[in-house]
């Protein structure tokens, strides 16, 4: 099955944590200009049967995901004052001679039914301590994912945060002329590997989201020219309409239970949203009048939601109670703002904003105070936050150097701003409307 990967087995081992008075290292990710930690990740020591190159590969990617946050400097490798062995101790005075402050030491065995083990210790050099000691267990066939699962546990361990690297994209690949493009469903790990399309270029679709436990996305599809919501199970592949309506539907979110989704629907030429009890089958109105109403976001408590209207004379968010069905705008800034979404920790919401011919990506609290800007450009969207609430995946679509074309960028920011960087995608490939998975299962 798509999803089902072997169940890691994640022990956490007994670590030294002794009480000392100075300060506990720890990585402030709040701050937007921090220096990165230098951090060291020695050599994986093998029994001799580990494929050296599977070794190599996941040294390659906890060094690359944890130097993608920014907070991070993967020290050189010839710079590396001595090898130190499992159960050994470092000599904490010569990593302290090339600024190393985090050393991290591996090991990695083969097991029976094709299985790797791999026992990992985290150092933190000026403290002269032992921090974190774990062992993975996973599938050899999965050993890119357990490298993403031990960069997850070095930057939690570090930071305090939930890592997100164990993740995946959704979003929708484009081909083709600017004026004819094809569009289909296509999932990726959170750096760009493993790109592979999971619907066919037969049906225009858009708008894919997951539901909380991964299992189902839901999507707009342009099936026999009809623009409606479907699902599509991960799992099997198969596509089912969500349900019929009597008008257009679009705009699906997921409620955090997975239990209900989210949509705008349109009847006689207005537009609201309605909510979709899927055990139930039954569908309620949640916003009422003749203005468009579209994008609805769930909190994560489900008991709110935001979504953007006209209903004030131009695009501005708002926010829904659900239990007391009182709404209120939240934006008020120079411009319109559109496409809301709450971070996992229902501190922010992601936003899109429109002023002076220019987009921008930002984020504010659930009042609408404390608006921060995080990029801007020619056209971009769909905001969507990484779990631990610290990332933000979007899309960015540039003019081509003659104006002829238009080149759709995903990328990936932090909340301080910092630290923008392009999910690298195929060649000829344009990537939009991406979401954010849920750590995996």
């Amino acid at each position: 099955m798509l999803f089902k990967f072997l169940r890691f087995l994640v022990i956490v081992n007994s670590c030294l944590f002794v009480s000392f008075a100075r300060a506990e290292l720890k990585v402030d990710i709040i701050a937007g200009s921090t220096e990165p930690i230098p951090i060291a990740i020695q050599k994986f020591e093998t029994d001799g049967k580990v494929s050296s190159k599977d070794a190599a590969m996941i040294r390659t990617v906890v060094e690359n995901d944890l130097k993608s946050t920014g907070l991070f400097r993967i020290v050189s490798h010839d710079a590396f004052p001595e090898y130190v062995k499992m159960n050994d101790m470092p000599n904490f005075g010569l990593w302290m001679t090339i600024k190393t402050q985090v050393l991290v030491q591996v090991k990695m065995v083969t097991q029976k039914n094709d299985r790797y083990k791999i026992d990992f210790y985290v150092w933190d050099v000026n403290g002269k301590e032992q921090i974190e000691a774990q062992s993975l267990v996973s599938s050899k066939k999965s050993a890119r994912r357990m490298a993403h699962i031990m960069a997850d546990a070095i930057y939690e361990r570090l930071t305090g945060e939930v890592g997100y690297f164990d993740t995946q994209i959704i979003f929708i690949a484009e081909t083709g002329p600017v004026d004819n493009r094809n569009k289909r469903m296509a999932i990726m790990d959170q750096d760009g590997y493993g790109f592979r399309y999971v619907s066919d270029n037969k049906t225009f679709v858009m708008s894919p989201h997951f539901s909380p436990n991964m299992q189902n996305v839901v999507f707009l599809s342009y099936r026999d020219d009809d623009p409606m919501v479907w699902t599509l199970d991960m799992n099997t592949g198969e596509q089912r309409r969500l349900g019929r309506f009597g008008g257009m539907t679009f705009s699906p979110r997921f409620s955090p239970d997975g239990s209900r989704v989210a949509l705008s629907l349109v009847k006689n030429g207005i537009t609201n949203i309605y909510e979709y009890d899927i055990a139930k089958k039954t569908l309620r109105q949640l916003t009422f009048g003749t203005s468009i109403d579209t994008s609805p976001s769930y909190s994560p408590d489900g008991k709110k939601m935001a979504f953007n209207s006209n209903r004030s004379g131009s695009q501005q968010i708002h926010i829904l109670d659900l239990e007391t069905k009182k709404q209120k705008r939240i934006t008020y800034g120079n411009g319109r703002y559109a496409t809301p979404a709450f971070s996992p920790d229902g501190q922010f919401i992601a936003f899109t904003k429109i002023a002076d011919d220019t987009f921008y990506v930002g984020i504010m609290d659930e009042n609408g105070r404390h608006e921060k800007i995080l990029a801007g450009g020619w056209f971009m969207e769909s905001p969507s936050w990484a779990p631990g609430s610290r990332r933000i995946v979007y899309y960015e679509t540039e003019k081509s150097l003659d104006g002829m074309d238009r080149i759709s960028h995903i990328r990936s920011v932090d909340i301080t701003g910092q630290n923008l960087y392009d999910i690298p995608l195929p060649k000829d490939i344009n990537g939009v409307e991406p979401t954010w998975s849920p750590l995996l299962p």
